[in-house]
């Protein structure tokens, strides 16, 4: 199933950037206006902005205090200031389960594989 989830570039926690693979978390206005219930995950996907079509990384989870998911996605070697810029999400496959890894080393190392799957997926 494909699914397409829109919103405004909003402030994370810069964790993504930090190690080297930044992302663009969006508001869930929409994400929560529509009842939507995907699949907490790492998916396959593009992102729209400007006119422009990116392959991207899609985390959809876990959630925050509020109790509400992340929406974020790494777009592959993109590297722009885009806060308060509309995105849209277009989620195509799934790749795996949201997890926690031992260490950091071991998170960048499974970015890592997940963009090379991505880049051949889609």
């Amino acid at each position: 199933m494909i699914y397409f989830i829109s919103g405004r570039v909003v402030k994370g926690d810069g964790y993504g950037r930090k190690i080297g693979f930044p992302t663009a978390n969006i508001d869930r206005k929409e994400y929560l206006r529509k009842k939507m219930n995907i699949p907490f995950g790492v998916y396959a996907g593009l992102v729209s902005l400007e006119n422009k079509v990116y392959k991207a990384g899609i985390v959809i989870g876990p959630k925050d205090h509020k109790g509400h998911p992340k929406l974020e996605a790494h777009l592959i070697g993109f590297r722009r200031d885009i806060y308060g810029k509309r995105l849209v999400f277009r989620i195509e496959k799934f790749l795996h389960k949201f997890k926690k890894y031992a260490s950091e080393e071991d998170l960048k190392k499974g970015i890592s594989e997940d963009t090379s799957r991505i880049k051949k997926l889609i």
